[in-house]
């Protein structure tokens, strides 16, 4: 099966209500979706999350990138190659990992059809369900603490706290929630790289001397200061997680070897796709390290794709895919059903996506 053509879209759907980290706030989905067309006719989709306080990209780098550099390597080739495809789509061009990301799930939902089967069945298929977490914005903490109880009134018992505003503000945030939810409901912090590493150690010390049980506390400190995150680390008892500091294999490796963090994250749009993923993956479960799959603000498509990676392998523990749920319609016909945090898997091949509506071709 070769690839005939490479095609890509816009997809813009308004959130619910404003998404607010300590990086950005967000009104607005802007995906871009790419549909690979093999010469049999059959269709494969991905897609890009544009988060330039992240990945850099934008709509306007990312089109860029596949249609002149990514595109014309790929036109011809036969997407059995799997291996071929993804060092052609690495060699593209340096960095750009979410528009590597957005053509490469595509062309492993192709992949997928090929051989008749769902995504997760030929990555591994270690289990047929999942169940994610729910993040709640960083606002008041009357704000926190009522959205926190309507997503335990939805069924969730896993809430993933996005702080990082504040050290003395998100300490009140943390309290609000675990007063109003209760001790049994599992509570994990984002900060998103909003606290510096005495004041992470300090706010973190705190919660433990409170008895506010947080099950871990994701990127602390910034990105690039891996030293910082290991102080932390080395400092306090709660589990610590790497999100925007891992980007690559080689940065799991420096991270692992680093005795940085306990747990990691991985995201299709700083992977650059499947199969990196795959690669940090291992090298995590060989280092004893779990996993946790997340995503930016992404549309189904994607958030597919990383829920099939997670079905996949076992030392992928957590989950982070509630993205979709923020999203005022679902346009996507297929992929996976989400059903509060429980995630179920259709029988169908690849992705299982049928169609998308509402699609804009750039």
């Amino acid at each position: 099966m070769k690839i005939k053509d490479i095609k890509l879209y816009s997809l813009k759907i308004p959130l619910i209500k404003e998404f607010k980290t300590s990086l950005r706030t967000v009104k607005m989905a802007d995906e871009l979706i790419v549909k690979i067309e093999s010469e049999k006719g059959e269709f494969g989709y991905g897609e890009a999350a544009p988060t330039a306080v992240i990945t850099g990209d934008t709509i306007a780098s990312i089109s860029g990138i596949i249609k002149n550099y990514i595109r014309p390597l790929l036109i011809g080739e036969d997407i059995e190659n799997i291996e071929k495809l993804h060092f052609l789509i690495e060699k593209a061009a340096v960095n750009n990992s979410s528009a590597k990301a957005a053509v490469e799930i595509a062309v492993y939902d192709l992949f997928a059809q090929n051989y008749g089967a769902p995504l997760y069945k030929i990555l591994g298929g270690y289990r047929d369900n999942l169940t994610s977490d729910l993040s709640i914005s960083v606002n008041s903490p009357a704000e926190m603490r009522e959205d926190a109880l309507k997503a335990v009134e939805d069924g969730y018992q896993v809430l993933k706290l996005k702080v990082g505003k504040g050290i003395t503000k998100d300490l009140n945030r943390v309290r609000a929630v675990r007063e109003a939810v209760g001790d049994q409901i599992e509570i994990r912090l984002d900060a998103n790289q909003g606290w510096k590493a005495k004041e992470a150690i300090y706010i973190i010390k705190k919660m433990e001397a409170e008895n506010l049980k947080i099950e871990l506390v994701e990127q602390p400190v910034k990105a690039d200061d891996f030293e910082a995150l290991k102080f932390v680390r080395d400092n306090v008892y709660t589990p610590i997680m790497a999100d925007e500091s891992l980007f690559s294999a080689e940065d799991c490796l420096r991270l692992l070897k680093m005795q940085a963090c306990d747990l990691i994250n991985i995201k299709l749009m700083k992977a650059g796709g499947i199969y990196n993923a795959l690669k940090i993956n291992s090298i995590a479960e060989a280092n004893g390290i779990e996993v946790m799959v997340g995503s930016m603000l992404e549309a189904k498509v994607s958030v597919t794709a990383a829920a099939h990676l997670a079905a996949a392998k076992k030392n992928i523990t957590r989950l982070d895919l509630d993205a979709p749920l923020y999203l005022v319609e679902d346009p996507i016909k297929g992929g996976i059903k989400i059903n509060g945090p429980e995630i179920s898997f259709s029988k169908n091949s690849g992705l299982g996506i049928s169609k998308i509506d509402n699609l804009v071709e750039i």
